[in-house]
């Protein structure tokens, strides 16, 4: 019986570390590159703050402000949150890859106006400026 409940407590132990080893921090800047139907493409950059599963964020255009995210979520290597605007909301769920510095996004949205698509995102490296900013000479 004892030895019954240790394998028990080892293989508890096991899956509870892989659990927590593969939970994904994307708490920074993110970049991705989203191409419209028309075949033309703009860059859109992404700021994430997460906190346990909670995530809260913006995501910024060429132009414009930046739009705050609502919805937010982390769990394991997935992602979601929404993105509202012009009365237009726009669901955004994704994986995010093992080494923690992609996101495989998918979006789509509640108006036809709007059309669903995929993208990227890449963990933006040191310096980097968000989109429709100068980055800053070195």
């Amino acid at each position: 019986m004892k030895k019954a409940m240790l394998c028990l407590c080892a293989v508890l132990a096991m899956a509870l570390t892989t659990t927590t080893a593969r939970a994904a921090d994307v708490t920074g800047s993110w970049t991705a590159e989203l191409t419209t139907p028309d075949g033309n493409s703009f860059q859109l950059a992404f700021t994430f703050k997460q906190d346990g599963t909670k995530l809260t964020g913006t995501v910024q255009g060429p132009e414009g402000e930046p739009i705050d995210i609502s919805n937010g979520k982390v769990d394991g290597n997935k992602i979601s949150f929404d993105v509202s605007f012009n009365d237009t909301t726009i669901t955004h769920e994704g994986t995010i890859n093992e080494a923690g510095n992609e996101i495989q996004m998918t979006t789509k949205s509640d108006s036809g106006d709007f059309p669903g698509g995929k993208m990227t995102l890449k963990r933006a490296k040191p310096g980097t400026a968000p989109a429709g900013q100068e980055s800053p000479q070195q």
